[in-house]
């Protein structure tokens, strides 16, 4: 399937053949017949890439000073990967379109094959002839809905929560400061609602659209005489009761003119992108005005739960979810009440999206609202998308499932690069990122199937996805006959590991978890001046917050912090020592979110060691991440964030000092190879990776336990 593509660091942007897009679980795949190209947000993001480096730190400070952080934690080389991984992707545009349901995915009764449906979301929303939209960003259409106006979905439910912000009663008056899109739209519903709407834009033209569609009962440019007398005299001299800001701009001219032209104890909605820096007097504090910020299509949005699990809010309880307001969006357009065909004054096939933005950006004549038309008669394969010009193979053969950020910074660029070895297959989520992945580490293909990925050209597979389908994805390459590497942590629950034991006895393939630090060269140092004698050893993770809404910590799909980060340290403790741990007790800080990142673990050992995981979620960032103390037999070491390994004992202390903090990446992955070439094992016995999972469930079940020893 074809998708309009843009590299964020050269702006070229290109309609390119990518997979088919995944169904995963609450999902559905719809053929789209249109998209629209909001000129606002997608228009800003491709401005900005076509500027120089210089110009985009401007437009971004805050991931210029995210960059500087990484340069100071983890050196030049993990910065520039991570820096150029986000330039050279592929982006995908778009996040508004409809049309029509080609594949459901489990779970989902919602949907039929054959349903019109209006999607919204970016990242799933896109132009691009073929989209996978989570149910409760996409809506069902009657059949006689024009797809064409459908297709306005994302924006007119945007509108639309601005207008319940504003929480408007009939008769009521409404100023819409910006009559762009989003403030046509608004306007609009505003109008269908009985209230009274005047429309203020810098455009005459915006301003003439809004008058001559009589979207508006007055229409004025913002620099018209006495323009403030007029909306009063419009209001009754009360002043509106409530005005809406639809503009996007970096003035303060909007904010300050809303609370000039505002009731008293009016109500002021920023739906645009405006800064909110008002002046205090006259207007605000006088006259008790109420700001209020429109988020996004309304409830429900940058909720996971909500978005991507499909778990509705009550409807009792939350009566417009970002799901509703599209219904009822929807709703108006195909009962009239609404007539939006004014706002496509541009209309391009989806071959020609490229000059469609380049009218965005140069803004060469008046527009509004811009559509891509799709050629619906074109048949949808699944078919894998060769990128390579040969398909050699060698002894070892890899193909990844997954490949985010950990993956293109970490795994691929550490395969070796020998005819031994062949890199195969790449499949991810999206088929822009397959693209990308496979086209940069120099694979034969990108996939669409899993079935593309486990066929007997692929001997050895990289899982590299969300936690929670590490797990099946390792049963399903060991049933495939496929030695597996898998990123931390195993699995996220023990009905699977026990899957997995049973998988790998049968197959008597490699099984490898990303357990890098336990091959940094420094620890390497570490493990050879203590030697075998029993020890205690200390590790202190200053892990920093991470939101409860993040999917780290949820617990289906992150498996939380424990079983998602912390299965490191255990695996780091277990190496050091060199003995399996056979009790450990757990006690965690009181949190209000019930997150579990911030706890002490005391772990004992079959030859008599112990140690202590303290991993904190509630200290400052300028402090460093990991600290390591170990003792043994009159020696002690201390490694510090993998850069500084200070040793005592006899004598005067052995420093080592690197520049660049290495926790080990490349070593573990060269090693991973290594081992397969040499005998078909991995380098980290499978009795050790059972182990070291099973430890992590036993902290979970001693945090519930009120920190009570249990045996692993």
């Amino acid at each position: 399937m074809q998708q309009l593509t843009q590299k964020l660091g050269s702006g070229d942007m290109i309609i390119q053949e990518v997979p088919y897009p995944q169904l995963g679980k609450g999902m559905v795949i719809v053929k789209n017949h249109y998209s629209i190209i909001s000129a606002g947000t997608e228009g800003s993001t491709v401005v900005a890439a076509r500027k120089s480096l210089i110009g985009k730190a401007k437009e971004r400070p805050q991931q210029v000073k995210q960059v500087i952080d990484t340069l100071k934690k983890q050196g030049p080389i993990q910065t520039y990967r991570a820096v150029m991984k986000k330039l050279e992707a592929y982006s995908p545009l778009g996040y508004s379109c409809a049309g029509e349901v080609i594949e459901v995915g489990e779970g989902v009764t919602e949907f039929e094959v054959g349903d019109k449906v209006a999607c919204a979301g970016a990242g799933y929303a896109n132009h691009a002839e073929i989209v996978s939209v989570p149910i409760n960003l996409c809506v069902k259409l009657k059949d006689n809905a024009s797809l064409k106006d459908a297709a306005y979905n994302t924006v007119g439910a945007i509108s639309m929560q601005g207008v319940r912000q504003a929480d408007m009663r009939l008769g009521e008056s409404c100023v819409v400061i910006g009559l762009g899109l989003l403030g046509q739209l608004a306007a609009l519903i505003l109008k269908a609602s009985g209230v009274t709407v005047i429309g203020v834009d810098v455009s005459d033209t915006a301003v003439k659209q809004a008058v001559d569609n009589n979207v508006v009962d007055l229409g004025l440019t913002r620099n018209a005489t006495g323009i403030e007398e007029q909306i009063l005299g419009a209001t009754k001299g009360y002043g509106a009761d409530s005005i809406i800001i639809a503009a996007a701009t970096s003035s303060l001219d909007p904010i300050n003119f809303a609370g000039a032209i505002a009731r008293k104890k009016g109500k002021v909605v920023v739906l645009g992108a405006v800064p909110t820096g008002f002046e205090r007097d006259p207007f605000w504090y006088r006259k008790e005005l109420e700001l209020k910020m429109a988020c996004s299509y309304g409830p429900g949005r940058y909720d996971l739960n909500y978005e991507e699990k499909g778990i509705d809010y009550p409807l009792a309880y939350v009566r417009w979810t970002e799901n509703r307001n599209m219904e009822a969006f929807q709703n108006l357009i195909v009962t009239g009440k609404i007539n939006i065909d004014y706002l496509t004054t541009h209309e391009f096939d989806f071959d020609n999206a490229k000059e469609a933005f380049d009218l965005v950006v140069s803004k060469a004549e008046p527009f509004t609202g811009i559509a891509l038309k799709y050629n619906t008669e074109k048949a949808a394969n699944k078919n894998k998308i060769a990128t390579g010009e040969v398909e050699k193979l060698g002894e070892i053969n890899i193909s990844f499932i997954g490949a985010g950020s950990y993956a293109q910074g970490n795994l691929l660029p550490n395969i070796p690069e020998t005819n031994a070895v062949a890199r195969v297959g790449v499949l991810t989520n999206t088929g822009t990122t397959s693209k990308r992945v496979a086209e940069k580490f120099k694979f034969q293909f990108c996939a669409a199937k899993e079935e593309d990925i486990l066929d007997d050209k692929t001997n050895t597979v990289f899982v590299a996805t969300r936690h929670d389908s590490h797990g099946p994805y390792v049963l399903k390459s060991l049933k495939a006959n496929k030695n597996v590497f898998v990123e931390k942590p195993l699995c996220l629950l023990e009905s699977e590991l026990q899957e997995i034991i049973k998988a790998q006895a049968k197959a008597n393939k490699a099984v490898m978890v990303g357990f890098n630090r336990r091959f940094s060269p420094l620890t390497t140092k570490l493990k050879k001046a203590l030697g075998n004698n029993p020890m205690t050893m200390l590790y202190r993770i200053n892990a920093g917050a991470i939101p409860r809404g993040n999917w780290i910590q949820d617990l289906e799909i992150g498996g939380g912090r424990v079983l998602g980060e912390v299965c490191h340290f255990i695996d780091y403790l277990t190496y050091i020592n060199g003995s399996l741990p056979t009790k450990i007790s757990a006690t965690v800080l009181p949190d209000a979110n019930q997150l579990n990142d911030t706890l002490n673990i005391l772990m004992q050992f079959e030859n008599g060691s112990s140690g202590v995981i303290a991993y904190y979620a509630n200290g400052p960032k300028s402090m460093t991440k990991e600290y390591i103390e170990v003792f043994s037999a009159g020696q002690s070491s201390i490694l510090n964030d993998f850069k500084e390994l200070t040793i005592y004992g006899k004598g005067k202390p052995k420093k080592t000092k690197i520049f660049n903090q290495n926790k080990g990446q490349q070593e573990m992955v060269e090693a991973f190879v290594s081992g397969l070439l040499k005998n078909g094992r991995a380098p980290i016995e499978f009795e050790q990776i059972v182990a070291v999972t099973k430890a992590s469930f036993k902290v979970l079940e001693s945090i519930t336990c009120g920190g009570q020893q249990v045996e692993v």
